[in-house]
């Protein structure tokens, strides 16, 4: 079920925890400005929001991040994946003799993350909470070298969906929400600007009230 749009008025009250890397810890990268925990607080009144992402952290790094759930959260969002991508970069620059090796230098670099990333979510979900997952964003527009990046990116954000989808969380797609270069305070980490439209996004799932049994899709 896709859903563009989510009601706007407040269902109740809960304490949201967030999970990840620095998509929500991007309080070094703002200027001074707000981060999104900040932001989020703002978009949910009358809520909890607590951050447990940290900054750099990668995949592996969500379930220690899952023991410090604090005992009354009643719902969770994830945002990894993104610096185990980065670590993959490396591959771009290989110079294999045709396109299927390079094809399958790229799908063996995605079947571990999607180990991984399934591994992940299956932890997570095991608080019993609400759960809603992130896809790994695009760098800005305007930045060189975005097709390949976007080509790239496509394998990873397969296994993020696939995992998404196979267990009934839902999915906030920040391909969609950061479409702008205002959205990035550099190529991989949101600004003031992103930042509010991720709040705008995890608030609308917090808003969801009981989540249909069904995976849904948040694109705004």
């Amino acid at each position: 079920m896709l859903m563009e749009e989510l009601p706007t008025a407040s269902a109740g009250s809960g304490h949201m925890v967030l999970l990840g890397d620095s998509i929500f810890d991007n309080g070094a990268y703002v200027g001074g400005g707000p981060a999104v925990i900040a932001q989020l607080r703002q978009e949910l009144p009358g809520w909890r929001c607590t951050l447990l992402a940290l900054d750099g952290d990668v995949i592996s790094g969500v379930p220690r991040q899952v023991a410090s759930l604090p005992g009354d959260a009643t719902h969770v969002v994830v945002s990894a994946g993104g610096n185990d991508a980065l670590g993959h970069a490396p591959l771009l620059q290989e110079r294999p003799p045709s396109v299927g090796e390079a094809l399958g230098m790229l799908g063996a670099a995605r079947k571990q993350f999607a180990s991984d990333y399934h591994a992940m979510l299956d932890h997570v979900q095991e608080a019993g909470l609400p759960v809603a997952v992130c896809t790994i964003y695009d760098t800005p527009p305007s930045q060189p070298g975005q097709d390949v990046i976007q080509a790239a990116l496509c394998l990873f954000n397969d296994a993020i969906t696939r995992a998404a989808f196979s267990r009934g969380a839902a999915l906030i797609d920040l391909r969609l929400i950061c479409n702008e270069d205002a959205d990035y305070a550099n190529p991989i980490e949101p600004s003031s600007q992103g930042g509010q439209k991720i709040a705008r996004a995890i608030a609308s799932f917090a808003r969801l009230g009981k989540p249909a049994a069904a995976s849904l899709v948040i694109t705004r």
